[in-house]
């Protein structure tokens, strides 16, 4: 049975994903910073019959914590198959380029992109084993730099000098990541899930969580003659990556 791994993922779009984790047979390891809230989100995965599920505790702007679940999942398999960097905030809104604090700044990049290296680092001895080893990093169509310069974008005016510059910034990683990956048979690429009416946006948006969450694990289940490297937005661009 092949394993994967998500951060963030005792709510919303991460617990869809991990429902249809599930669903497609995976066994699911259900990260969550606070680990009550993980079980609780894992025991209501069980009562719908979902048996291959387990939380995780994982604050990934901890590094000890990122190393004891890495620890912790290590002594449960000895490969990982998928790991879906889900866990993400926003920072207050709005987000002013003159007026938010660098704490903000700071914040929002200890989660959206130092959380995302730390854990990517953390597990890619057991990404290694699998025989089709992904990650998917959950970005947003805010993160391109073509999207957010472009007035006939649909989301050309909802800016913020915060959440939209931590996405770029995992963009530009992920790139970077996959390169430096492109000898191997790990697959990585970035996902916009859309903007999808969940807590984080205010239950505000278009789409839902099942359609977020496919479009997330379509790209844990590519094979490997698939794409690497790549930015995909199909709410904006159906089936097609996004302008960088």
């Amino acid at each position: 049975m092949k394993t994967l791994f998500i951060t963030g993922a005792n709510k919303g779009i991460g617990f869809e994903t991990a429902r249809q984790s599930l669903q497609k047979g995976f066994y699911v390891y259900l990260g969550s910073r606070n680990l009550q809230n993980g079980k609780e989100a894992a025991e209501k995965l069980q009562a719908e019959g979902y048996i291959n599920v387990e939380a995780i505790q994982i604050d990934v702007t901890d590094q000890v914590s990122v190393n004891e679940a890495r620890t912790e999942i290590a002594q449960k398999t000895e490969i990982l198959d998928v790991l879906i960097n889900n866990a993400g905030i926003s920072g207050k809104y709005p987000q002013p380029t003159l007026n938010t604090d660098i704490e903000v700044f700071k914040e929002v990049f200890d989660t959206n992109v130092y959380g995302v290296v730390r854990v990517t680092v953390a597990f890619i001895d057991l990404l290694r084993k699998s025989s089709e080893p992904r990650i998917v990093n959950v970005s947003s169509g805010q993160g391109s730099l073509g999207l957010a310069s472009d007035p006939m974008a649909p989301y050309y005016h909802y800016k913020g000098a915060v959440y939209p510059a931590s996405k770029s910034a995992l963009n530009m990683y992920t790139i970077n990541l996959a390169y430096e990956l492109k000898d191997t048979n790990i697959k990585v690429n970035l996902v916009c899930p859309g903007f999808t009416k969940t807590d984080f946006t205010g239950h505000e948006g278009t789409g839902t969580v099942k359609e977020a969450s496919e479009r997330i694990l379509k790209y844990a289940l590519i094979g490997n003659d698939g794409p690497t490297g790549q930015f995909f937005c199909e709410e904006i661009l159906p089936f097609t990556t996004c302008p960088w």
